[in-house]
Protein backbone atom coordinates (compact mmCIF):
# COMPACT_ATOMS: atom_id res chain seq x y z
CA UNK A 1 0.00 0.00 0.00
CA UNK A 2 1.47 3.37 -0.96
CA UNK A 3 2.20 5.91 1.76
CA UNK A 4 -0.20 8.82 1.94
CA UNK A 5 0.38 12.28 3.39
CA UNK A 6 -2.48 14.63 4.16
CA UNK A 7 -2.90 18.36 4.58
CA UNK A 8 -5.74 19.73 6.71
CA UNK A 9 -7.59 22.98 6.13
CA UNK A 10 -10.45 24.48 8.12
CA UNK A 11 -13.39 26.22 6.49
CA UNK A 12 -16.78 27.46 7.68
CA UNK A 13 -19.84 26.47 5.68
CA UNK A 14 -23.01 28.53 5.94
CA UNK A 15 -26.62 27.70 5.08
CA UNK A 16 -30.06 29.09 5.81
CA UNK A 17 -31.50 25.58 5.29
CA UNK A 18 -29.70 23.20 7.69
CA UNK A 19 -26.48 22.10 9.36
CA UNK A 20 -26.18 19.32 6.80
CA UNK A 21 -26.38 21.80 3.93
CA UNK A 22 -23.77 24.01 5.60
CA UNK A 23 -21.37 21.02 5.62
CA UNK A 24 -22.15 20.30 1.96
CA UNK A 25 -21.56 23.96 1.09
CA UNK A 26 -18.16 23.94 2.84
CA UNK A 27 -17.02 20.82 0.99
CA UNK A 28 -18.36 22.01 -2.36
CA UNK A 29 -16.58 25.36 -2.07
CA UNK A 30 -13.29 23.76 -0.97
CA UNK A 31 -13.56 21.30 -3.89
CA UNK A 32 -13.36 24.24 -6.31
CA UNK A 33 -9.71 24.88 -5.40
CA UNK A 34 -8.50 21.73 -3.60
CA UNK A 35 -7.97 18.29 -5.16
CA UNK A 36 -7.93 14.85 -3.53
CA UNK A 37 -10.34 15.59 -0.67
CA UNK A 38 -10.72 12.34 1.28
CA UNK A 39 -12.43 13.21 4.57
CA UNK A 40 -13.95 15.89 6.78
CA UNK A 41 -14.59 16.43 10.47
CA UNK A 42 -17.19 18.81 11.92
CA UNK A 43 -15.49 20.90 14.62
CA UNK A 44 -18.14 23.42 15.66
CA UNK A 45 -21.77 24.11 15.03
CA UNK A 46 -23.06 27.61 15.59
CA UNK A 47 -25.44 30.06 14.05
CA UNK A 48 -26.83 33.52 13.81
CA UNK A 49 -30.31 34.96 13.55
CA UNK A 50 -31.08 37.48 10.82
CA UNK A 51 -34.56 39.03 10.75
CA UNK A 52 -35.84 36.18 12.90
CA UNK A 53 -34.46 33.49 10.56
CA UNK A 54 -31.65 31.10 11.57
CA UNK A 55 -28.39 30.86 9.63
CA UNK A 56 -26.35 27.73 10.32
CA UNK A 57 -22.56 27.95 10.47
CA UNK A 58 -20.39 24.83 10.65
CA UNK A 59 -16.60 24.81 11.12
CA UNK A 60 -15.25 21.84 9.17
CA UNK A 61 -11.73 20.39 8.97
CA UNK A 62 -11.10 18.94 5.51
CA UNK A 63 -8.29 16.49 4.79
CA UNK A 64 -6.80 16.07 1.34
CA UNK A 65 -3.95 13.92 -0.01
CA UNK A 66 -0.78 15.71 -1.03
CA UNK A 67 0.54 14.81 -4.47
CA UNK A 68 4.08 13.85 -5.35
CA UNK A 69 6.75 11.44 -4.12
CA UNK A 70 6.35 9.56 -0.85
CA UNK A 71 8.64 10.54 2.02
CA UNK A 72 11.20 7.80 2.73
Amino acid sequence: MPDKTYKIIEVVGVSAESIHQAVRNAIAKASQTVRNIDWFEVQQIRGAVHSGQPEFQVAVKIGFRLEGQSVV
